[in-house]
């Protein structure tokens, strides 16, 4: 952001900019990975927005970092065994969710264990869905 320039309406930071010859985008990434001599930064769920200023192509990113040295092995097994905690962790968030719901479906319903859980598996862990299906 330029000095002094806090309280300018958003149209006329972009008109500016503009001007200026600068141009933003935002890139849709899954994953950015940079490469050092001695470890490699990865960044999971990152937010990346491509600044074009007069020729010049800059990158501003933002997410989840962590690092893995370079004598750890290849990125792509670093990049493997971050994604599998992700799944793990997903899965026991999952679970989680999946329990307290079913005891919400039997507290709002007033019904057995057993049939909340399958009707939150026929609604494919909707919680609404299955409070409709039994309600």
């Amino acid at each position: 952001m330029l000095p002094g320039l806090g309280g300018i309406d958003p149209k006329k930071m972009q008109a500016m900019m503009k001007q200026l010859g600068m141009n933003q985008e935002e890139i849709d990434a899954n994953r950015v990975i940079i490469e050092c001599d001695d470890r490699k930064i990865i960044i999971d769920d990152p937010s990346v927005t491509k600044i074009n200023m007069q020729g010049q192509e800059n990158f501003q990113i933002s997410g989840d970092v962590s690092e893995v040295s370079a004598g750890e092995g290849d990125v792509s097994d670093a990049v493997e065994e971050l994604s599998e905690e992700g799944e793990e962790s997903s899965e026991v968030v999952e679970e989680d969710n999946t329990e307290e719901d079913i005891k919400t479906i039997m507290e709002k319903v007033g019904c057995l264990e057993e049939e909340a859980r399958m009707a939150l598996e026929k609604a494919n862990g909707d919680l609404t869905e299955a409070l409709l299906e039994l309600g």
